[in-house]
């Protein structure tokens, strides 16, 4: 299965298009700029928790049958935060000192 490529950042709803260079995902795909990672959210998820990686980049030309955005085509659907500012800023800062891979 194909990630989503979400197409926003969902903390401050920036275009994020399949190849932006700047996007970072979380292990459950949650979507965010990378200056909104940095800055706004201390490499912590406001979702799940766990911290972020740059997110792949769908190659647009069909190299393998099939295996291009054209035929796995990225999500339109715009996703953002179910969560307040406050309590993103609360969540992080809970949890910016604990290293992801022990989150």
């Amino acid at each position: 299965m194909a990630l989503q490529l979400r197409p926003n950042c969902e903390y401050c709803d920036r275009d994020l298009p399949p190849d932006a260079t700047d996007a970072r995902i979380c292990s459950y795909e949650c979507t965010f700029c990378a200056d909104c990672v940095e800055t706004k959210l201390s490499n912590v998820c406001p979702n799940c928790g766990g911290g972020f990686a740059p997110r792949p980049i769908r190659p647009t030309q069909e190299w393998r049958a099939g295996v291009c955005t054209t035929k796995q085509a990225p999500s339109d659907k715009r996703v953002h935060l179910k969560y307040s500012v406050e309590d993103v800023a609360a969540h992080c800062a809970r949890v910016r000192d604990v290293p992801p891979e022990k989150r």
